[in-house]
């Protein structure tokens, strides 16, 4: 999906807070290991783990001027081993934005350079941030509303992923939580009191968000994709709800290649709004949890997959985990072992199912 645990000793280096060369030097070791792991299982698409990150999007915030880490928007997160937690990725935004850094200058150069072959690079969707890091009485006072501090955002990514496929990612992903406000019904009363938006209003604003971006990024040999995700913090998450509330609009809309959609469990509800997806965009079906230490029987899984292959051709399908197994830094709840076990499964299901 995107992001590798962390191994404990880059934790402990973070944590420490070595000099930055030496921790560069580490995480690059721990990154060739990783490239190394992922094709040993089998993938042909590699990624560098995120492990430079302390979350998903963390590089956006590094490289861009405004947020203050100190002060974030609160969410509550959910779980089958806790009843919930306070948590936040990002802090909020108290001053004009301004980018100061490529946001992903420290990760293409180096998979260029040692990836043996095709790899990935992540963005978090533009709509992420006014969700998270848009606080009224602070954020008003530069960005008049969240519409006006989302359009910042584009054109600040707008110019990444116009750069990205010059830079050689031959796959570039937008990995985008906010969807999931439009399909559970407590978070769309959250978008009317907290954002003062009607939520169909949102969801075309957040379409149109992302798909100017995904068009700047648009041109031969560059594979575009999007994951919606319910949340994915230490195995913990925030939203529940299928997609029939938004499939219509966000399947016909959105200019990508592939989605890459939470089926783990039942939050994610059934694959009949899978209808809505047009043929010859590639559904990939986030069967195996990122969040659980149990693997998942095959026959199972392929029997998901068949099920799916009612309301998307078979060619047009495709398998992966839900999530990533580290949206943030110290990952989800399930070791190293379990998490290329899980990948390994991956690449056995879809050998027998597709070739």
């Amino acid at each position: 999906m995107g992001s590798l645990l962390r191994p404990a000793e880059l934790l402990q280096m973070r944590h420490s807070g070595v000099p930055t060369e030496r921790l560069r030097k580490t995480e690059d070791e721990y990154i060739l290991r990783a490239i190394q792991c992922q094709k040993e299982v089998g993938l042909d698409i590699l990624t560098d783990g995120e492990l430079r990150r302390r979350n998903f999007m963390s590089d956006f915030v590094d490289a861009v001027e405004g947020f203050d880490i100190e002060k974030s928007v609160g969410r509550r997160w959910s779980g089958t081993d806790s009843p919930g937690a306070v948590s936040s990725v990002t802090g909020i935004v108290t001053s004009r934005l301004r980018q100061i850094a490529p946001l992903t200058g420290h990760e293409v150069p180096f998979m260029r350079a040692h990836a043996p072959g095709n790899f990935k690079i992540t963005l978090p969707s533009p709509t992420q941030f006014p969700a998270i890091s848009y606080k009224r009485g602070i954020t008003d006072k530069i960005y008049s509303t969240p519409s006006a501090f989302l359009s910042e955002i584009v054109t600040i990514m707008t110019k990444e992923m116009r750069s990205l496929g010059a830079q050689g990612a031959s796959y570039i992903q937008i990995d985008a939580p906010r969807y999931s406000y439009f399909v559970d019904p407590k978070w769309r009363e959250w978008i009317k009191a907290e954002m003062d938006q009607d939520p169909a209003a949102a969801l075309k604003e957040s379409i149109d968000a992302d798909n100017a971006c995904l068009l700047a990024a648009r041109r031969p040999g560059i594979t575009l994709a999007i994951h919606l995700c319910r949340g994915n913090n230490r195995s913990h998450w925030y939203a529940e709800g299928g997609y029939d509330a938004i499939a219509a609009q966000l399947f016909s809309r959105l200019a990508v290649d592939r989605f890459l959609l939470e089926y783990d469990d039942e939050r994610s509800g059934t694959f009949e709004p899978l209808r809505f997806v047009p043929r010859g965009k590639t559904v990939v079906l986030g069967l195996i949890s990122s969040k659980r230490p149990q693997l998942e029987q095959k026959s199972e899984i392929i029997r998901r997959i068949k099920q799916a292959s009612r309301y998307v051709p078979l060619e047009d399908l495709a398998l992966s985990p839900q999530c990533g197994f580290a949206s943030t830094a110290d990952g989800n709840l399930l070791s190293e072992d379990d998490q290329w076990a899980k990948l390994r499964l991956v690449h056995e299901v879809a050998r027998e199912v597709w070739q």
